[in-house]
This record gives C-alpha cells, sequence and structure tokens, in this order.
C-alpha cells in the first residue's frame, strides 16, 4: 500500500525492518496527537507534541507490517480522547484503544467508550508528567472498570516500582506497566526495580508491556534486550510489545524498523514471537481472528 504524498519524506527516513512481523502482529503501544487543529491538546498539558494524526500512524504500520494497534490515550490530550476514539472508528477490526478517564464519566461515557473499542483506562505516575495522580479518583476508577472487563494500564517510573507495589498487588483488575517500568538498561537484570517488576509480573493479573527500549537505552537498544528477556521469561503469556510511536518526550529519534528488529532478539523462538505479537494482544484486547 503506497503511503499519502504528505507521509512520503516521513517514511524515507524509515528502514524497512529485517524481520518479517507475523500476519495479526500488533502494536500495542502508540499514540495519535491530533492535528491539534481538529482535536486540540489539553490546556494543563505538561508537553505540546507536533501533530501525529491517524493517517501518519497508519502510513507507519504499513511500512512496518503492523496488521493491528492499540491507541493509548496520551496525556496531552487528557481526558478528552476524541482523537484517539476517532481513529478507532476509522477501523474498528485494526484498532482498540486505552483511555484517560476522570470522575466526570459516567456509565454512559464508559458504555460509549467500550463500543467505539476502548478496552481499559491509562493512569500516569511518572513525575516528569504530574506524577502521582488523585488515588480517590484511580480506586473509583477501578470499581468503575471491574465489571466491565477492562484492566488498567499505569505508567511508573523504576524508583517507583517497590513503592507502589503493594498498591498494585491489591488491585482488583487486571493491570499492564508501560514500557518495562521504565527501569534503567544500563543497570541490568540485578537491579531492585526490575526485581520489583518480574514479580508484579508472575501474578495471574499482571501483563508488562516490552516495549520502551529506546527509553531504557540508546541505539542499538542492547542494554534493553536482557530487560525484555528477564520479563518475557515469568510471563510469555502476558506480554506485549509497541513501538511507542510517535514517541512523545524521547531522548533520541528512534527508527521503528529498529525497535522491531529488537524482537527476534527477546526471543528467537516462533511461537513466542507469536504469543507476544498475535496471541496475547488479542486476547486481551478482544481482536477476532487473524484475517
Amino acid at each position: 500500500m503506497n503511503a499519502p504524498s504528505e507521509f512520503a519524506s516521513f517514511l524515507a527516513k524509515r528502514r524497512t525492518p529485517k524481520f518479517k512481523l507475523p500476519a495479526g502482529a500488533t502494536d500495542a503501544h502508540c499514540h495519535v496527537f491530533g492535528p491539534g487543529a481538529i482535536f486540540p491538546y489539553a490546556p494543563n498539558r505538561r508537553y505540546t507534541p507536533e501533530d501525529a494524526p491517524k493517517e501518519m500512524l497508519r502510513a507507519l504500520h504499513d511500512h512496518l507490517g503492523i496488521s493491528r494497534a492499540v491507541i493509548v490515550q496520551a496525556s496531552c490530550h487528557g481526558t478528552d480522547n476524541a482523537a484517539m476514539m476517532d481513529c478507532l472508528a476509522s477501523d474498528p477490526k485494526r484498532y482498540r484503544g486505552v483511555a484517560i478517564v476522570d470522575d466526570s464519566f459516567g456509565d454512559a461515557q464508559f458504555d460509549t467508550l467500550h463500543a467505539g473499542g476502548v478496552r481499559g483506562v491509562r493512569f500516569n505516575f511518572v513525575k516528569h508528567l504530574g506524577g502521582t495522580p488523585d488515588m480517590a479518583v484511580f480506586h473509583r476508577t477501578m470499581d468503575r472498570i471491574k465489571g466491565r472487563g477492562w484492566h488498567v494500564v499505569l505508567h511508573v517510573d523504576a524508583p517507583s516500582i517497590v513503592p507502589l507495589s503493594d498498591m498494585i498487588r491489591k488491585l482488583p483488575v487486571t493491570f499492564v506497566i508501560d514500557h518495562m517500568g521504565r527501569v534503567p538498561g544500563k543497570d541490568g537484570v540485578n537491579q531492585e526495580p526490575l526485581k520489583a517488576l518480574l514479580e508484579l509480573a508472575k501474578l495471574p493479573n499482571g501483563w508488562v508491556k516490552v516495549c520502551g527500549s529506546e527509553r531504557i537505552s540508546f541505539p542499538p537498544y542492547s542494554e534493553a534486550v536482557p530487560i525484555a528477556q528477564a520479563i518475557m521469561a515469568v510471563a510469555p503469556d502476558r506480554v506485549l510489545w509497541g513501538t511507542d510511536f510517535p514517541h512523545p518526550n524521547a531522548s533520541h529519534e528512534a527508527d521503528e524498523a529498529d525497535l522491531v528488529d529488537l524482537v527476534p532478539q527477546f526471543t528467537s523462538d516462533p511461537a513466542l514471537q507469536h504469543r507476544l505479537l498475535v496471541d496475547n494482544p488479542a486476547k486481551l484486547y478482544d481482536f477476532g481472528p487473524v484475517e
């Protein structure tokens, strides 16, 4: 499929992955931003991204060979999930979503989100994005979603994993930890935050995304590989992979083909690769059979 002409220069900067993704491969963590003229950014946002609309994301996924995607609401759009929902509506079989909500959302709003393809909510605990959220709102939201079969996505910093572990263990819903807990790749597999993350990953309702290699290391991301391998070893049926496109607040410009090519380094077993890329996200996000 040829990319729209306005994205030709964008794709020209990105190479084609060496690793061929299987049919049904899912980018389980990516974003759409704006366009701001149509979907304004939140007034209280901590950063203002460049527009990265659904057409740009689609062009990238077609270039990489990605069949499906989970659009994660980012903090720059706040609780206005319109841009994310617009992307989901453009191809309901291809897309699912994770929303940001607050106490203003009632049953009708949750029903609308679910009908549109949303299967989870996200809370940021990351310091540069505002730190710990209002925990009363957080726990009330858990009560609202636990009967819907939804999950909560937790965006945490490495130093917060140990202090948050008791709270996370008591969650009444499935939880998903973003970006390998943002544990620094340079600190290796014996660091305490990773040990705590692995204990959480062993819980039957605990999932971890082995994405964000570009957030915990630098190209060629070799320091991230042992971290991902350790996570996959303890929870092969509860891991997800994603590109994190368009990499908000990144320390460097990442080529998503490099991130795709990390998958066979995470595991050389085709069955485990298929679980990571196809089976696990299909189970968590209610995707239909691969066509």
